[in-house]
C-alpha cells in the first residue's frame, strides 16, 4: 500500500511526465498518442514505474513500438523531468515504462460476459 507522499509524488510525475510525452510526441515518438494512467513509486521512492496507454493507430504501428521509442528516449525523459521537479524531491527516480493494458482486459472480460 503506497503512502500518502507516494501517492502525491506519483500524481505530480505523471502530470509533468504527460506533458512531456505530449509535447514531443510528434517529434519524438512518430506521432503517437500517448498517455500516462498511472504512475507507481517504490518505497524510497527511487523507481517510479509509470504505466502507459497508446491510441491504437494502426498507421503507427504497435503499442510496443511506441513503448521502444519512449524507453529509448528515457533517460531524455528523466533529464527533462528533473528540470520540473527537482524543487520537490532530493532525488529523481529511475523510470521503467510499461504498457498499461487494462483496456484490453475490460474489452476480453466484457465479451466473455456477453457470452453468457
Amino acid at each position: 500500500m503506497a503512502s500518502i507522499r507516494q501517492e502525491r509524488i506519483g500524481h505530480m510525475l505523471q502530470k509533468e511526465i504527460g506533458a512531456i510525452l505530449q509535447r514531443d510526441s510528434k517529434a519524438r515518438f512518430g506521432g503517437h498518442f500517448i498517455t500516462v494512467t498511472s504512475v507507481r513509486l517504490s518505497g524510497d521512492l527511487g523507481l517510479a514505474r509509470v504505466n502507459l496507454s497508446f491510441m491504437a493507430l494502426k498507421s503507427l504501428g504497435s503499442a510496443e513500438d511506441g513503448l521502444a521509442m519512449v524507453t529509448a528516449d528515457g533517460h531524455l525523459i528523466r533529464k527533462e523531468l528533473a528540470g520540473k521537479v527537482a524543487k520537490h524531491l532530493r532525488r529523481i527516480p529511475t523510470l521503467k515504462f510499461h504498457v498499461d493494458d487494462t483496456l484490453d482486459r475490460y474489452e476480453e472480460i466484457d465479451d466473455l460476459l456477453k457470452d453468457l
